[in-house]
């Protein structure tokens, strides 16, 4: 085994975690660190190292699990030579020596009717704290197989910290003699894209850096949700002027329907009006259409607005029926992705600004983007201020939309 070690060539980190004797062994590192690599050829090594005992391993959902436990796995199995057959529809990988059990955390009921004598927990922090202490009895529960010479069995975690979850709690805050914590940082990593780092400097927050590109434990969900907004240096006085092209983000709730409306020089965005609380779709299209008669509209809306109605028709389809253009994914972006493209526009690492607002004319978003915080861990909605904030982020993070490779690894 040995021999095969050295030709996959691990990183020091990997190594230490490979090796660790302890109960619980946490590999807590920033995104690209090969923490997702170190897991799962730690479970191929309980494999070999038991045979005839079989190992689980677990990630939050199975598009997970396709698209990384088992290219992962099969890519390993074929280096040290070892032959395997992938039983897709069971989820587990059947080898000469046993198999590895392969399960979704998002579902815990099918933590049911096995036993192993290893398990390996990749990701922990994506579920909510309270679902993954669930999640963790379920696998201990599992792991029960008796291994040879009075060995302990063993649960250990691979990840990136998500603020103060389930990692930091179990790790940190009530450690104990048989848990140990391994850190690992993206820079550790010499086998990633030149650029890789540099795009994520470009895509996160500070706060999220130091979680992201240092395996660091920060409050990613403290204080103002829109932190790098400030009126004063995000201020203009730019106001809609005859050819303009209006860029408009369009938030649905009923009787609190909200738009924000932007317009682009160059890489300079500014929010110069708003509409808030009209009543429908249909109502707020109207004050658009009468307002700002004569200019080109691109709406920026709720992706939930595709969906049709009991009427026939949907709100995307109201929309267009009033001659404007619509833009939209097929889905809405994750809270805290829309969340980031804002700040990052309103500041980014170098300190440059490329999105302002005109808080004459946007009293209402302006006073949400300083008031607005955080409520258990999420921007909070019993004040109202998400409606503005949400109704401008789906324009702003179509604008900056970034893609980013091996996001979990």
């Amino acid at each position: 085994m040995s021999n095969e070690k050295a030709q996959i060539g691990l990183l020091r980190h990997q190594k230490q975690f490979l090796f660790s004797q302890s109960r619980h062994t946490g590999l807590i590192g920033g995104y690209g660190s090969g923490k997702s690599f170190a897991g799962i050829f730690k479970a191929v090594m309980m494999k070999l190292r038991y045979p005839g005992i079989d190992v689980a391993y677990y990630l939050p959902t199975y598009g997970l699990i396709r698209d990384i436990a088992f290219p992962k796995f099969s890519q390993i199995f074929n280096d040290i030579g070892m032959a395997f057959k992938l039983n897709r529809s069971d989820k587990e990988f059947v080898t000469p020596l046993g198999r590895i059990i392969l399960r979704s955390m998002d579902n815990p009921s099918s933590i049911v009717g096995y036993e192993v004598g290893y398990s390996l927990i990749d990701e922990t922090d994506i579920l909510p704290a309270n679902k993954m202490e669930e999640v963790f009895a379920m696998i201990i529960a599992r792991n029960r197989l008796k291994l040879p010479n009075g060995e302990i069995n063993k649960t250990d975690v691979v990840g990136t910290p998500e603020g103060f979850k389930w990692a930091y709690k179990f790790f940190v805050k009530e450690s104990s003699a048989d848990r140990v914590i391994i850190r690992a940082k993206t820079a550790d990593n010499p086998f990633l894209p030149p650029n890789y780092i540099d795009t994520l400097r470009a895509t996160y927050t500070e706060q999220q850096l130091a979680a992201y590109l240092n395996g660091e434990f920060v409050n990613l969900t403290s204080g103002t949700v829109y932190r790098n907004y400030d009126r004063f240096l995000n201020g203009t006085d730019r106001t809609i002027q005859p050819k303009d092209v209006l860029h408009i983000g369009m938030d649905f709730n009923v009787t609190k329907m909200n738009a924000i409306v932007h317009v682009k020089d160059g890489e300079i965005i500014s929010a110069v009006d708003e509409i808030v609380n009209a009543y429908d779709t249909q109502e707020l299209c109207e004050l658009i259409k009468t307002k700002y008669f004569g200019h080109k509209v691109i709406v920026y809306p709720d992706a939930s607005g595709a969906n049709r109605k009991t009427t026939g028709k949907s709100d995307h389809d109201v929309i267009r029926s009033y001659g404007f253009v619509v833009r939209s994914g097929k889905q809405n972006p994750a809270v805290r992705d829309r969340v980031t493209r804002m700040n990052l526009a309103f500041k980014n690492q170098e300190g440059i600004a490329t999105y302002f607002v005109n808080d004459d004319q946007c009293p209402n978003y302006a006073e949400a983007l300083e008031k607005q915080t955080y409520k258990n861990g999420e921007p909070d909605k019993s004040s109202g201020y998400d409606h503005p904030t949400e109704a401008a982020g789906y324009f702003i993070y179509n604008q900056e939309r970034t893609k980013i490779a091996y996001k979990i690894s």
